[in-house]
């Protein structure tokens, strides 16, 4: 079903939470110990934080709103400049303090993982990102782990579907029943197998898929390598998929590009085996590219990876609805990570570290069997 583009909403996503400027080392050689010098091969630099939910978005052409805090120092211009000039965001529910500097994040990543390390203040006003009213819009994003979004109940009165995440719980807690008050009036709920577990009290995804799926309309738990589950209350359906195995640099984000994938799919009605099929798929390419937000695919990345599939394999057979849908939308080249902010254009010192991956690459869907064509 075509994407319905929904004129009387100011938006198709809209997104709040913290930015971070994201600064991210890949190829460690070791893991970092006291008193040692561990030399990198990569190293790339990219807004980070919820601002990965919204780049990803974009680029899947949804049309996105951000509210955040953005500080009045360099690495605020980057940031804003990025996000809103180069990633196509509306910033116009954000702001920017002054004598405030933004929050950066250093990402390490290594043996399939990645250990983060962050400097933040909260900005002046600390709830200036979180709006009392939300703008109109097809979709939001709500983080739900601490408390309720004063937002929330008014956006879910005009139609919006809340998508909401909760995080890990530091206090060990793990209280389902404040999380079920917290969760209620929102459409989505997707957290990871591990908060899913601990907040059901199961030893598997699959078992706390069917405790959650009685709390939201769609439950969905993302199990990494082990592929994702989903349930949606308002069709019957339920569905596992795979995860897709591809060379990983950088997990960075991927859990923020699953759900943009998934946002971008219900919104296109698609059957929810497609929906988590696409979500997989739009994680997977992320972490092929360091950098978090910057990593995150568009139609583009997509229609190479479909292009590149040997026609008859079982990826082919799954993901043949692609086929329909790859013609209808913009194939845009997007901007990488790179070692420093300060470069200008597309000035680039590091090689890319994925084998025949060229990033300036833009394709153009082609039918099967032919190449597909640059531009």
């Amino acid at each position: 079903m075509a994407q319905d583009t929904t004129d009387d909403m100011a938006c198709d996503f809209f997104v709040t939470g913290p930015v971070f400027l994201d600064i991210i080392f890949t190829g460690l050689q070791e893991a970092p110990v006291g008193g040692r010098e561990v030399m990198t091969s990569g190293m790339g630099s990219s807004p980070g934080g919820v601002a990965t939910l919204a780049v990803a978005a974009s680029r899947l052409g949804l049309r996105t709103s951000l509210a955040a805090a953005f500080g009045d120092d360099m690495y605020g211009d980057y940031l804003w400049g990025t996000l809103e000039d180069d990633e196509s965001i509306d910033l116009s529910a954000s702001h920017r303090w002054g004598h405030w500097h933004s929050p950066v994040t250093v990402s390490l990543a290594y043996d399939d993982d990645r250990a983060m390390i962050t400097h933040a203040h909260k900005p002046p006003q600390a709830d200036l990102g979180v709006p009392q009213v939300a703008p109109t819009a097809r979709a939001a994003f709500a983080d739900v782990a601490d408390s309720r979004p004063d937002w929330l109940d008014t956006a879910a009165s005009r139609g919006t579907r809340i998508f909401a995440d909760v995080g890990w719980d530091p206090t060990g807690s793990w209280d389902a029943t404040s999380l079920r008050e917290r969760l209620d009036g929102c459409y989505a709920f997707v957290p990871n197998a591990v908060e899913a577990m601990a907040y059901t009290g199961t030893d598997s995804p699959g078992a706390a898929l069917e405790r959650i799926r009685d709390w939201v309309p769609l439950a969905v738990v993302t199990a990494g390598s082990a592929g994702s589950y989903a349930a949606d209350a308002s069709t019957g359906e339920t569905a596992w998929a795979p995860a897709l195995s591809v060379p990983a640099l950088d997990p960075t984000g991927a859990g923020d590009v699953f759900l943009a994938g998934l946002v971008a799919a219900t919104l296109r009605e698609w059957p929810l085996l497609q929906r988590l099929r696409f979500a997989n798929l739009c994680a997977a390419l992320s972490v092929r590219d360091f950098g978090g937000a910057l990593a995150a695919p568009g139609w583009g990345a997509i229609c190479e990876w479909w292009e590149g599939l040997e026609p008859g394999s079982w990826l082919a057979r799954d993901y043949a609805f692609l086929e329909a849908v790859l013609p209808t939308v913009e194939h845009r080249t997007y901007g990488r990570a790179v070692a420093t902010i300060g470069f200008v254009g597309e000035t680039h010192d590091h090689p890319d570290e994925r084998p025949g991956h060229t990033r300036t690459r833009d394709f153009r869907i082609a039918p099967r069997g032919e190449q597909p064509q640059e531009s």
